[in-house]
């Protein structure tokens, strides 16, 4: 299911080359992830991120400094996190998530933030364009949901081909979204009405009531689905969608492969990995002194397909080889 990465830029950004002695001080890159510190899935971009530096000639506690802050999907850290890391005066930001970009465009307009598991960075107004950002801002942008919706639609049909009725679980605090990203005309002709599950949140309280009470009425029904669309808010309350979708035997796709080793049943989404190996690239850039601004907007199309068959089987679906033949990842 992997697609053929990122669109080339061909400038020679990420190419390694020897440091000069103007050039051998410590230089010093703040982070602010959409995870854990604990969780695996960070251990593993953070790993990623760390040897691609390497391989350009950073090498953390000798000329590089790696400042981290950790928001674990909780958007009410995210500001303060935001703001002590400028205040590290950081030559360059990593950046994961759209929603962790505006506050730190409250902060500064001068640090260069390069960002990851961004979708739609021109609809988000982070950006102007792909080729041409403007502003102290670029990275690494994933699929839209309206580009990679379609494939959710048709991996749930497939895999549960009973499925007549889907929900599309989004994140009400997000304006700026396509209103809706799953396409219609598809979805009448797999015979599946797909509606979404956000309305009737309460923006001012916490979302876990809401979220189980709309779930819960969307399974009194037979024949339903669910789609998780890749948002912050989707992260928070992982845990509680994944097992309210086991609990009322719903199967759920997911954007990303660590809902699926939590127990969700399978997942297609960009190669988040990849993603922080090309960021690399561009924070090796900046830290060797050229122009961020000619940097472009990337956008990933490496994509992959992970499937957890205990949960398959808990859920009494057979897994068609045809998937199992084109998956990145089977859980067992």
């Amino acid at each position: 299911m992997k697609g053929h990465g990122f669109l080339s830029y061909l400038s020679g950004a990420g190419a390694a080359e020897p440091l000069s002695a103007a050039r051998a001080q410590l230089r010093r890159v703040g982070v602010l992830l959409n995870l854990g510190e604990q969780d695996p899935e960070s251990k593993a971009y953070i790993a990623a991120f760390l040897k691609q530096l390497e391989e350009l000639g950073w090498r953390v506690g000798g000329n590089l400094q790696v400042d981290y802050r950790w928001t674990g999907g909780d958007a009410g850290r995210v500001h303060q996190h935001a703001t002590e890391l400028i205040a590290l005066a950081p030559d360059v930001i990593l950046a994961a998530d759209g929603s962790h970009i505006g506050p730190l465009q409250q902060v500064t307009h001068t640090v260069p933030i390069v960002f990851v598991q961004v979708t739609d960075p021109i609809g988000a107004g982070l950006v102007k364009s792909f080729a041409r950002p403007g502003g102290n801002i670029t990275g690494f942008s994933n699929l839209s949901e309206l580009e990679i919706s379609g494939k959710w639609l048709e991996l749930l049909k497939h895999f549960a081909p009973r499925t007549t009725r889907t929900a599309v679980l989004r994140d009400p605090s997000v304006t700026w979204a396509p209103n809706w990203p799953v396409p219609l005309v598809l979805a009448r002709s797999l015979g599946v009405v797909v509606s979404p599950l956000d309305s009737g949140f309460d923006l001012g309280s916490g979302y876990a009531q809401h979220i189980e009470d709309a779930i819960t009425e969307f399974a009194e029904k037979p024949n339903g689905a669910l789609i998780v669309l890749p948002t912050a808010f989707a992260i928070t309350y992982r845990e509680l969608i994944i097992s309210l979708a086991a609990r009322h035997r719903l199967p759920t796709i997911y954007p990303s492969r660590y809902f699926v080793a939590e127990g969700g049943l399978m997942s297609y989404g960009p190669d988040v990995v990849d993603q922080y190996q090309y960021a690399a690239s561009y924070v090796n850039h900046v830290l060797k002194g050229k122009k961020f601004a000619l940097l472009p907007v990337q956008l990933s199309t490496k994509v992959t397909l992970a499937i957890n068959l205990k949960t398959a089987r808990s859920l009494d679906l057979t897994v068609p080889e045809t998937l199992l033949a084109k998956a990145d990842e089977v859980i067992e």
